[in-house]
């Protein structure tokens, strides 16, 4: 019988799959085969994103690569790492003669600073000028800068996160100026420079030792109210015209 006969017999018996001639022993234990490609172990991935830093660490960056007055005013003009700087027309930066060795730092900038760009304008303006007129000053004989560079929307006050990341930039400003003095307007502003054991109000004006980031020595500070409270209550014209008699006491070497 030839194979054709010999297949067609086995599918009419029923045969449905292909014989082996030699047995096959399907019970026996298989050796198993090794994978065409030996699968590797992943190796572990380095992280590529680096934490970001956070805007208070960004502004002290940028201020501390600022070596002159021109260049810090640059680095604040370009900084963006605070959203008053998105409302604000104007960024307001310091003003005078550091040679004078005397630092006037105010409080927030207000409706006129921000429309003008410059330091102590309108109202208040004014009225610190007939400050310094009364112990015999002008602005000639002081350097002037505000808390912070912008004015909040609606002229309220900054809140901490805020003056948290603008005090890299004021304590730059400080380091470059070198002042001898500081005199501080305002109570947010004492808060902000003040240590925190000087920060309670005393009964009478006093100098208090702060140390300021870039400067090796601590510099004086006086506090005294700021030309927004001195507008609004008479009674605080009082308190800053102790301050002012003693800073022209101490001016004067008595």
């Amino acid at each position: 019988m030839d194979d054709f006969a010999m297949l067609r017999l086995q599918i009419e018996w029923g045969a449905d799959d292909g014989l082996d001639t030699d047995p096959v022993d399907r019970l026996r234990e298989r050796t198993p085969t090794a994978p065409l490609v030996q699968a590797r172990r992943p190796e572990p991935v380095a992280p590529t994103d680096t934490p970001k830093a956070t805007p208070a660490e960004r502004a002290i960056a940028a201020a501390g690569q600022a070596n002159t007055l021109a260049e810090l005013q640059a680095a604040i003009a370009a900084f963006d790492g605070c959203a008053l700087r998105d409302t604000a027309s104007h960024a307001v930066f310091a003003e005078g003669d550091p040679a004078t060795g005397l630092l006037f730092i105010g409080e927030a900038p207000g409706a006129d600073e921000d429309r003008t760009g410059h330091v102590f304008a309108g109202r208040e303006g004014a009225l610190f000028d007939k400050i310094l007129a009364s112990i015999g000053m002008t602005r000639a004989d002081i350097v002037m800068a505000p808390l912070i560079p912008w004015r909040p929307p609606g002229g309220r006050p900054p809140n901490p996160g805020e003056v948290a990341v603008c005090l890299p930039f004021l304590h730059r400003l400080i380091a470059l100026t070198r002042p001898m003095r500081l005199v501080l307007l305002g109570t947010q502003t004492a808060n902000s420079i003040l240590p925190l054991t000087a920060r309670r109000r005393r009964q009478t004006p006093a100098w208090v030792d702060c140390a300021i980031p870039g400067q090796h020595d601590p510099v004086p500070a006086l506090a005294l109210p700021g030309l927004s409270a001195l507008l609004k209550n008479p009674g605080e014209r009082r308190d800053a015209w102790a301050g002012l008699r003693l800073l022209r006491r101490t001016l004067d070497g008595v």
